[in-house]
């Protein structure tokens, strides 16, 4: 649909990200083709996806004035690491709201925070469950000393924030129209932590017409939250950008039950699969979001799930920077 037009965005991203096969994971699994979106190429300090959503949120904080931007996620998070390199680069002010406690270690996520000279701010995981009051809260101190502040939500996950994959989506149309017979996927495939990239992907898959079912990962809580939650999404894209398309709850595809020990936790057998596919396709998943979504892919497809003539595309989210902080959990050094 090309007369859908964009909010107003920053360009942050290298885009497009390109798609290649991962023939010797998918000949190990006996299934389907998979392909891969090098989403983790988006950037170097600001790899994965969230570059995407914050192309059009950071935007929208320079145009209403902001000095500082706020944002929250856990303690290795990808979503505020990106929002404190892209801020650093536009010359603002970034402030974290981190859930759990000070680890001894500053590593991975939380390393790269540091460098930067994010301000962090540690709450407890009961406090979390109030983060946007807690960063509305902060907002209003800020303007007591005469700064702007600007909140962002967790993974940048809002109507706005939802344009990055709406935006990613007209991408992947471009390139199946550019490769017919080679990009003609089925299913996309993707990891969803607070989702708003799966809410832009199925918006935008409506938008331009991809002949694909969008099937998220959830890494965290359940099935219903996320329908739920990205439902709430998708009302809120086509009521804010008039969307001339009707979303509903039927075309929001989860796949649960890889959740594991727990959001950011992994099991010895995810470990064992994120170091096989490394060693397979020379590629690297992240514990929290990419490993646990490519792990629960190659599941499903054992199980028969899909049929051998299918074609899947999985969206490389990134999550690089986590992974050093498991170094001790791989036991490799």
């Amino acid at each position: 649909m090309g007369d859908f037009n964009f909010p107003e965005r920053i360009p942050l991203a290298n885009l497009p990200t390109r798609i290649e096969k991962m023939e010797r994971l998918a000949k190990h699994l006996g299934g389907p083709m998979i392909y891969v979106k090098r989403d983790d190429l988006t950037g170097a300090a600001l790899s994965g996806n969230k570059v995407r959503k914050l192309e059009f949120v950071l935007q929208d904080a320079l145009n209403k004035g902001a000095t500082t931007v706020l944002t929250c996620g856990g303690v290795q998070s990808n979503h505020c690491r990106a929002t404190a390199v892209a801020a650093r680069r536009l010359g603002l002010r970034p402030l974290l709201l981190l859930r759990g406690e000070k680890p001894e270690r500053c590593e991975g996520n939380l390393f790269m925070d540091g460098m930067l000279g994010a301000e962090v701010r540690y709450v407890t995981p009961e406090q979390y469950e109030a983060a946007d009051d807690i960063m509305a809260g902060i907002i209003e101190e800020l303007e007591s000393k005469g700064e702007v502040g600007y909140a962002i939500p967790e993974g940048a996950s809002n109507a706005l924030g939802a344009m990055g994959y709406v935006n990613a989506a007209r991408e992947i149309s471009e390139q199946m129209h550019a490769n017919p017979g080679e990009f003609d996927f089925d299913y996309i495939v993707h990891a969803t932590g607070s989702g708003g990239t799966g809410a832009g992907l199925i918006a935008g898959a409506e938008l331009f017409n991809l002949p694909c079912r969008v099937l998220g990962v959830n890494v965290c809580r359940d099935e219903q939250y996320f329908v739920n939650k990205i439902g709430g999404i998708l009302a809120d894209v086509r009521r804010t950008y008039n969307v001339p398309v009707e979303f509903t709850g039927d075309g929001i595809e989860i796949i649960d039950g890889y959740v594991g020990r727990g959001y950011g936790l992994n099991t010895p057998e995810e470990l064992a699969f994120i170091r096989m596919a490394a060693e397979m396709e020379g590629l690297f998943f992240d514990g929290t979001y990419t490993g646990k979504a490519l792990f629960a892919l190659a599941d499903q497809i054992k199980k028969g799930r899909f049929d051998k003539r299918d074609k899947i595309l999985f969206i490389h989210t990134g999550g690089i920077f986590s992974l050093f902080a498991k170094c001790s959990e791989f036991a490799l050094c």
